[in-house]
């Protein structure tokens, strides 16, 4: 063994001994004398540590000193009523520090029993439990986030082990001083205790055997008890509270001192008000007026020194923040961020910035939150986040709106003003800017304050700018719904189902179908407006017929067949027939036959002059119901409905075009035109 490990065994067996065999008085002053400096070393040592893991000696450590602190008293208990007398030290402290008034020494004595006991002691006992219980509750989450970042590559496998090590120690650390705080609380008992035994003891002696008259033994064994307590009690009070200390360090960057000075006056002009309160005193109470002025006066001194600092710093912190953007700018790496493209971006002219400014009343954002939430439950996906930026190129009122860095949509806003939408008999009295309804096209008006009521009498359809903005926003979402929904996204919405129907996902992903497989099918029902919010639905026809067809446009066909109900509620009222126009059986037949089948797919193969006779018959049945006030709504057969939506995907692509095998049996149908070649 090592001699620093035989001297602490040593030392230990000592500190046993020491309560069985009499101790020299000479030697017992010097290890009084140690037992003080051992609290000091203690209490500096807690005072300069920045974790609580640096001194994670300390709850055995406070079991050895307060073991040593007893059989000290043990010691100086022994020579008091043995010899009448316990060393230099316990009578210097004795006749020094009470000043030989027996009366002041046993104040002095209880107020340091007290102040350890029931300030101290207790503060720190109750913050070591409370301390103990939060790590081990919070070890589970400290170790998925351990775990979470060595998946994620932040950190490896060595750093890992360092940081479970950690947590392991933090909460063997802070249970042990759990328990170690007993020991204390336990030694200002026994402090208490041995002082009634020598104060009795002694007396009894004095008076009973040395035949000392009352007032006589009092003085002299009285005044050796308080030093002896005092002796004992100023380490005491020393350790508990480096305890405090200890327990009630948080994890910080510098010591103990660093971090108060560091941290009280990081508010400068406080110190202005403390010294403002000094000089009411001064001025105002009887108090002596130098003592409160001076130290106002160095109080406002430091603290405009403080303020020139921090000021300066402040200052150089922004050059240096500065300094660093330039450098990213300049780096190569700084290109990088210049490739990420938004999906969704909003972006304004700087007349329209009272939109988004919520100073200015705008509600833009918030509106923007109720179209994602509108979204989910309309098309049963989660929007991306919306960009949203003034851009000093547009127009004053114009506005554009990009998916993915490409512009879709533009429009133009007056506020303070209205946007009116005729019934279909127009009011000469209403008068405005004549426009176009941005969402829709329909023709509009943008009408002042004062004009509104007089629109809305006649039956105009009235909305403020932020209403516009939000209205073609919506629109816009839902036409390019499908080209906001990428793997990633479709995963999301996968795992997320996998939470409730994990046999469901297990069993299609990635057995049947992959990923970016079910993207496809569910990118082809938004294209066409189909709510893909009925997840489990689809997921389960998937796995019945992937095992069939990979073939995106063939699923889809069949995901609508098993989305019927909800295709017929989304189209057909429950009161109203349902009126479509329908595909003839000479249309059928020559789509049917113009369908060609290649390694990739089936796909549709029409003449043009064909093409252009369907789109031309097609149309005529189209604005036939648009002038009756009616939505188009082609209806055809379930083998050719692809095919028919491929043909009409670029001219018609609003008009919705559904097979009879998407409506439920309950529907009435009504055909209002028939298409034949």
């Amino acid at each position: 063994m090592k001699l620093r490990d035989v001297t602490v065994l040593l030392g230990i067996i000592g500190i046993v001994l020491m309560m069985v065999i009499p101790v020299n008085i000479h030697l017992l002053d010097f290890l009084l004398m140690i037992n003080i400096a051992l609290a000091l070393m203690i209490l500096l040592v807690g005072m300069n540590t920045r974790d609580a893991l640096q001194f994670s000696i300390f709850p055995a450590l406070l079991l050895i000193t307060t073991l040593f602190r007893l059989a000290l008293n043990v010691s100086t208990t022994r020579n008091i009523l043995a010899e009448g007398e316990a060393g230099s030290v316990v009578s210097t402290f004795g006749n020094f520090v009470a000043g030989g008034k027996l009366v002041v020494g046993f104040v002095i004595f209880l107020i340091l029993v007290l102040v350890n006991f029931i300030v101290i002691t207790k503060g720190s006992e109750r913050v070591a439990e409370v301390s103990a219980r939060f790590t081990l509750d919070a070890m589970p989450g400290k170790q998925m986030s351990i775990d979470a970042d060595l998946n994620a590559g932040l950190i490896n496998e060595i750093q890992a082990r360092e940081r479970r090590q950690k947590i392991e120690r933090e909460a063997d650390f802070y249970g042990a001083m759990d328990g170690a705080s007993k020991f204390v609380k336990g030694d200002a008992i026994a402090g208490i205790i041995m002082l009634l035994i020598n104060l009795i003891g002694g007396l009894a002696i004095g008076m009973f055997m040395e035949n000392l008259p009352i007032a006589e033994a009092l003085q002299k064994y009285a005044i050796l008890t308080i030093g002896d307590g005092l002796v004992s009690q100023i380490p005491a009070l020393l350790i508990s509270t480096s305890a405090g200390l200890i327990v009630t360090r948080a994890a910080s960057e510098g010591n103990l001192s660093e971090d108060i000075i560091k941290q009280i006056t990081a508010q400068p002009k406080m110190m202005y008000i403390v010294a403002g309160t000094l000089v009411f005193l001064g001025i105002f109470t009887p108090i002596t007026w130098y003592v409160p002025m001076s130290l106002a006066a160095v109080l406002a001194i430091g603290a405009y020194r403080m303020q020139k600092d921090l000021d300066r710093k402040q200052v150089q912190e922004e050059q240096l923040e500065e300094e660093q953007q330039i450098e990213e700018v300049r780096s190569p790496e700084s290109v990088i961020s210049l490739l990420q493209v938004d999906p969704i971006e909003f972006e304004f002219g700087y007349g329209l910035i009272p939109l988004a400014d919520t100073q200015q009343g705008g509600d833009l954002l918030d509106r923007i939150i109720l179209i994602r939430r509108q979204c989910a439950l309309e098309l049963g996906i989660v929007v991306p986040v919306i960009r949203i930026r003034d851009n000093i190129q547009l127009r004053p009122n114009e506005y554009i709106i990009k998916i993915k860095g490409n512009t879709v949509a533009t429009g133009e806003l007056l506020l303070n003003h209205y946007l009116a939408m005729s019934p279909g008999i127009d009011d000469d009295s209403v008068n405005g800017i004549e426009t176009k309804e941005p969402a829709f096209g329909f023709p509009a008006l943008w009408i002042d304050e004062a004009t509104k009521e007089r629109a809305e009498l006649s039956g105009y359809t009235v909305v403020d700018p932020p209403s516009v903005v939000a209205t073609h926003l919506t629109e816009i979402i839902k036409k390019h719904a499908h080209e906001l929904l990428g793997r990633q996204e479709t995963k999301a919405l996968i795992d997320n189902t996998k939470e409730a129907y994990p046999a469901l996902v297990d069993e299609l992903i990635p057995n049947v179908l992959t990923i970016g497989e079910v993207q496809k099918v569910l990118a082809k029902l938004l294209r066409e407006k189909v709510s893909v919010r009925d997840l489990v639905t689809i997921l389960e026809t998937l796995a019945d017929y992937g095992t069939y067809s990979k073939d995106p446009e063939i699923l889809a066909e069949y995901v609508r067949q098993s989305l019927s109900r909800q295709i017929t509620n989304q189209f057909a009222s429950s009161n109203d027939a349902l009126r479509v126009i329908t595909v003839g059986p000479s249309l059928e037949k020559k789509i049917a036959e113009s369908v060609q089948q290649s390694e990739h797919g089936s796909y549709l193969a029409l003449d043009p002059s064909s093409s252009q006779l369907i789109y031309h018959k097609l149309s005529e049945q189209v604005t036939k119901m648009l002038q009756s006030g009616q939505q188009p709504l082609i209806l055809t057969s379930p083998t050719i409905r692809m095919y028919l939506r491929q043909l009409l995907e670029r001219t018609m692509q609003e008009i919705p075009v559904l097979s009879y095998s998407e409506l439920e049996p309950s529907v009435e149908i009504q055909s209002v035109g028939v298409v034949n070649l």
